[in-house]
């Protein structure tokens, strides 16, 4: 109870304990309670939190994010216990199709329309830099997981956004690095051509190069694209020791299907997948995709907690184990209920500024923070894809090379270059 007359309303009823008939004083405190429960729910426009679950639904992003997202949303709801305090929570989704304008309307007719006080998720770098401007203007929220470029929290970087998951500079150094030490010290990339492809190629050759790498070349592949037969065979003649895939979904599965059926890798070549999730190595299935080395910030088979929650969501998601974008959306939301609960509002503004107040915690991403940047803090992790023989069951497809320490993870602060770091 937040409100302090209901508080000392219900002190007083319990004193009188002994006086009134047990059915009358049931009566006099649910009353109380009720008091409480309406002027916290008063501080919330409209009464209800609504939150505005945006991505990719049918397209080549639909498995990473998608419907499971939303899934996602729902069980951090249940769990942050919402109805018992007297909040109500409502969950709307959308397709933006990986379009920036179709995303640009929906978020408009949220905010303006249908009084969404929070857009989550929303993969497509391009799309999510327009969101981004967008709730910057509302004065509303943006929590995002699934997109990945690092201008969210640099250049771009908003006192309205927080940028959850993972983001190219964090994948740039965790995988880039890496296979640069283990002797993959030329790269030729294959770029999709459009915000995310750019941002990761640009903050991968710049990690390569710092660690005594060097990039021979280049490629901008149309974004979505089916046929890469063209780009691959470009940087099959490059020669270069890694062929780094700066695409992501749909686009990564292409890639490296085509890159078999070519022999690339058998010719001597590594494939260097710059953004993978449990759903493309799914796809792929072991004999494909073994070998393969990348980074990310959650991976279901960490511990206990992570295990537990993977089996629950599989049972709401038709079987599918979480992505690392959907395991960001429920911790997102579950974080941004706290920051709700304890700011006594939903105002976009005043909400994210009390996120990055807060510690966060919870179940899938332990213990971290926000900086003042909207980076959120948390480890990742350098895996490899395992052999078919070393898989025990469904699912079971990454094994743990290295954990990289939240503050390792993430690119410094002062390197940024948001204007909001002082």
């Amino acid at each position: 109870m937040r409100n302090r007359p209901a508080r000392r309303m219900l002190v007083q009823l319990k004193g009188l304990q002994m006086k009134l008939k047990p059915n009358l004083l049931s009566t006099l405190v649910a009353a109380a309670c009720g008091l409480a429960a309406a002027s916290a729910q008063a501080q919330i426009s409209d009464g209800v939190i609504k939150i505005g679950v945006m991505n990719d639904m049918s397209g080549l992003y639909a498995d990473v994010s998608g419907p499971g997202a939303v899934v996602a949303a729902k069980m951090a709801v249940e769990d942050f216990g919402a109805a018992k305090k007297g909040m109500k929570v409502e969950i709307v989704a959308a397709d933006h199709q990986n379009k920036p304008d179709v995303g640009s309307t929906v978020a408009r007719t949220w905010y303006d329309v249908d009084k969404v006080d929070a857009i989550f998720d929303v993969p497509t770098s391009s799309v999510a830099l327009a969101i981004n401007q967008i709730t910057r203007d509302k004065g509303k929220a943006f929590i995002n997981s699934g997109a990945a470029s690092s201008d969210l929290t640099g250049k771009a970087c908003s006192p309205n956004t927080v940028h959850w998951t993972y983001d190219t500079w964090m994948l740039a150094n965790g995988t880039g690095s890496a296979i640069v030490k283990t002797g993959g010290n030329t790269w030729f990339f294959l770029t999709a051509d459009y915000a995310f492809g750019h941002a990761l190629e640009r903050d991968t050759t710049a990690a390569i190069n710092k660690a005594g790498g060097k990039v021979i070349g280049s490629v901008r592949v149309p974004f979505p694209g089916t046929d890469f037969s063209s780009f691959l065979l470009q940087a099959q003649a490059s020669k270069a020791k890694v062929i780094g895939l700066a695409n992501a979904g749909g686009d990564t599965i292409n890639s490296i299907k085509q890159a078999a059926e070519f022999g690339i890798t058998k010719g001597g070549q590594s494939l260097a997948g710059m953004l993978m999730f449990l759903a493309d190595v799914h796809s792929l299935g072991l004999n494909t995709a073994q070998g393969l080395i990348f980074t990310t910030t959650f991976y279901w088979d960490l511990n206990d907690q992570t295990r537990a929650f993977a089996k629950r969501m599989a049972a709401a998601n038709n079987g599918k184990y979480p992505t690392m974008v959907q395991a960001g959306v429920y911790s997102s939301v579950l974080h941004y209920l706290k920051a709700v609960e304890a700011a006594k509002t939903d105002d976009g503004t005043k909400v994210v500024a009390k996120m990055k107040e807060l510690p966060t915690d919870d179940p899938l991403f332990g213990k971290g923070s926000i900086r003042a940047d909207g980076r959120a803090l948390h480890p990742a992790y350098l895996v490899e894809v395992k052999k078919p023989s070393e898989s025990k069951g469904p699912y079971d497809y990454l094994k743990i090379r290295a954990t990289i320490p939240a503050d390792q993870a993430f690119r410094p602060l002062a390197d940024g270059g948001c204007p909001l770091v002082k």
